[in-house]
């Protein structure tokens, strides 16, 4: 991977450095390297013009840090102790997170343990590091696909009527954008089940459901609840592409295994601006509480003061419980009032009239 702005190039690995150098690259200000083992390539750092480079999580072999110090060169080293790769260049697999079937033993679980007992300057610089280079590689992968978001409680049940109707939402969107959702359990679990099965025939949607309600929640073993979830990845193995968004900042909700690829930062409030932003397809917001209620209105906001342009759909599921419930509409359809925003936020009872409006949006 690698982007040019301006001056600034970015090297994740050591055969693009090495591509590069063949070509004859011998100036490197304003390269970004990235997690690289130098060991066995001091003869080229000392000859070349580092001043200006950056070097992240890179190892080194003797004296050739001081060296690249001394020529200007900035150096952030491995903070130690952080569970996770702070300069990783790619998005987590659900695999990388539940690398143990013993979830307090997962990368998953670590991590959150770690996040909450460390609180030092170098754990806020690793984490900060590491949330940067989630962006960085959220950015590359989100710039090859067209996105849909799907938002909604975290507390759904696989074995309730509600939960198959998000899976259902998530596989007829799926046919023609990409879904992606917070990340985690419940409505957002069973968006990204529809989303990765959105590959295969309607009928696995429901079988797949039905073999997950034997494990109606993630509490109390996660260990549990995330094996029913691998089980069903491995009837289908060639599920289709679902993004998810999580965040070690609600460390009670676990990751689900349906996303197939996971941008999980330490900073929710970093997460929860990118989530939003990646939507451009628009936003389904299914019943949730206080956090799919802060989403309704960050993305309200967003689309209240943009470019006709660039307001993209809010559709909410539930016409009672978004009136009655937790009346957000009424407010919602307010603020929308004479904006450019009016024609695109809507309230519907069914996801089927909500899959309707977001692709009939793109006729």
């Amino acid at each position: 991977m690698k982007r040019n702005r301006g001056r600034i190039v970015q090297i994740d690995s050591l055969d693009e450095f090495d591509t590069r150098w063949a070509e004859g690259a011998r100036e490197l200000s304003g390269w970004r390297l990235m997690a690289i083992d130098f060991s066995h390539r001091s003869q080229q750092l000392r000859s070349a013009d580092v001043g200006g480079a950056l070097f992240l999580g890179c190892t080194f072999a003797d004296h050739d840090e001081d060296s690249v110090r001394a020529r200007g060169a900035v150096v952030f080293p491995e903070v130690p102790s952080v569970p996770v790769d702070t300069y990783r260049t790619a998005l987590y697999s659900p695999h990388d997170l539940y690398d143990n079937r013993e979830y307090d033993r997962t990368l998953d679980a670590r991590t959150y343990a770690w996040s909450q007992e460390d609180h030092s300057i170098d754990a806020t610089l690793a984490e900060a590091l590491h949330d940067h280079a989630i962006d960085g590689a959220l950015a590359e992968w989100v710039s090859q696909r067209d996105l849909v978001g799907l938002m909604g409680g975290h507390s759904l049940k696989r074995d309730e009527q509600t939960y198959a109707d998000a899976a259902r939402l998530g596989y007829l969107l799926g046919q023609r954008y990409t879904v992606a959702t917070g990340g985690g359990p419940g409505a957002m679990e069973a968006a990204n089940l529809g989303g990765y099965l959105s590959s295969v025939d309607h009928d696995a949607v429901g079988d797949a459901v039905e073999s997950l309600s034997a494990v109606p929640r993630f509490r109390p073993d996660i260990g549990a609840w995330a094996r029913a979830a691998f089980d069903v990845r491995e009837r289908h193995p060639e599920g289709a592409d679902s993004l998810g968004i999580p965040t070690w900042h609600y460390g009670h909700e676990p990751p689900n295994a349906f996303a197939s690829v996971i941008a999980k930062y330490f900073h929710n409030a970093q997460r929860e601006a990118i989530l939003l932003e990646v939507c451009q397809a628009g936003i389904v917001f299914l019943p949730g509480a206080g956090g799919t209620v802060q989403e309704i209105f960050q993305d309200a906001c967003e689309n209240y003061y943009a470019d006709e342009s660039a307001v993209a759909h809010m559709v909410l599921v539930g016409v009672d419980y978004w009136t009655r419930e937790y009346p957000a509409w009424p407010l919602l359809q307010a603020l929308a009032k004479g904006r450019p925003m009016e024609s695109r936020v809507h309230i519907v009872d069914t996801v089927d009239e909500a899959a309707e409006l977001v692709l009939e949006g793109e006729r």
